[in-house]
C-alpha cells in the first residue's frame, strides 16, 4: 500500500500505531482499515512485542468512518465496511494476548470512539471528546459499540449517548467509567506511553490470560467464569514468569519478566 495511513514501530517491546490521516480527522477509509489490520497482525505474531500503543496524528484520535467513501457508488458499501474493516478491528484488539493502550488525543466520534472503548486501558486528553455520532445521519452504532458501552457506563447512558449523539468531555466521560485517566493535553503522550512502558516488563501471558478471563465474563455465567478461572490460572501457573515472580519475592528483590 502506497500511502502510510497507519505508522507503526517497534522499540523495547512496544509496537505504536499511529492513525495518519490527520487531515481528516484519522477518520477510516479502506486503506487505513487495512492497515491497521495488518499493523495489529503483525504486533501479534511478534513475540518481542509486549504492549501496543494506540494513538492519533493531528488534533484528532478517529472521525470515524470517512463519509465520501461510504457513499460512493464504486465504494465497498456500508455492510462490507462494517465486516470488512471494522468488525475485525474490533475482534483483533480483543484478541490480541498483548495490552493495548489507547491514548486518545482529540474528537473520538463514531467507529473511532468504538475503537478505543474496545481496548485495554483507555487515556485522554483532557480536550478530548467522545460522540456516538451514528443517529446523526440515521444510522445505528458499530464496531462493538452496542457491545462495550453499556457494559461501561450503564444501559440507559449508553441509550441517551447512542440516541442522542451528545459530544461529552474527557472528564465526564472519566466520570461516566469510559477511561481509565486523564491527563493535560502536554502530557498525554509521555504519560500513556508510561503505562505502555510499565506493560512491557510486567508478565506477558498472565496479562494475556486476564484479557481472555475479561472478555470471556462479557458472556459466562458464574459457574463458567469459576471454572475458567482455574483452568488459566494452572496455565499461567506454568509460565516462566510466575517462577520468576515467587523467585524475586522470596529473594526480595525485583522480579526480571520475560513475557514467557
Amino acid at each position: 500500500m502506497s500511502d502510510k495511513f497507519i505508522l507503526h514501530t517497534n522499540e523495547k517491546g512496544i509496537t505504536q500505531i499511529h492513525l495518519n490521516r490527520p487531515d481528516k480527522f484519522n477518520s477510516f477509509n479502506r486503506e487505513m482499515a487495512l492497515q491497521l489490520q495488518e499493523a495489529l497482525d503483525i504486533a501479534g505474531e511478534d513475540k518481542s512485542v509486549r504492549t501496543v500503543f494506540i494513538t492519533g496524528a493531528g488534533k484528532a484520535f478517529c472521525a470515524g468512518q470517512d463519509l465520501a467513501e461510504a457513499i460512493d457508488p464504486k465504494g465497498p458499501g456500508i455492510r462490507r465496511i462494517v465486516d470488512e474493516h471494522y468488525n475485525p478491528i474490533i475482534t483483533k484488539i480483543r484478541n490480541l494476548p498483548k495490552p493495548v493502550v489507547c491514548a486518545v488525543n482529540g474528537v473520538a466520534a463514531g467507529a473511532g470512539a468504538n475503537i478505543a472503548l474496545a481496548c485495554d486501558i483507555v487515556v485522554a486528553a483532557r480536550s478530548a471528546s467522545f460522540i456516538q455520532a451514528f443517529s446523526k445521519i440515521g444510522l445505528i452504532p458499530d464496531s462493538g459499540g452496542t457491545f462495550f458501552l453499556p457494559r461501561l457506563v450503564g444501559f440507559q447512558r449508553a441509550s441517551a449517548l447512542m440516541m442522542l449523539g451528545d459530544k461529552i468531555g474527557a472528564e465526564e466521560a472519566l466520570s461516566m467509567g469510559m477511561l481509565y485517566k486523564v491527563f493535560d493535553d502536554d502530557k498525554l503522550q509521555e504519560e500513556a506511553f508510561s503505562i505502555a512502558t510499565t506493560l512491557s516488563t510486567m508478565p506477558t501471558k498472565g496479562i494475556a490470560l486476564t484479557k481472555k478471563l475479561l472478555n470471556s465474563s462479557l458472556t459466562n455465567s458464574f459457574g463458567e467464569q469459576l471454572k475458567q478461572e482455574e483452568i488459566l490460572q494452572a496455565e499461567a501457573g506454568e509460565t516462566f514468569d510466575y517462577k520468576e515472580g515467587v523467585q524475586a519475592f522470596l529473594d526480595k528483590r525485583k522480579p526480571i519478566f520475560r513475557g514467557e
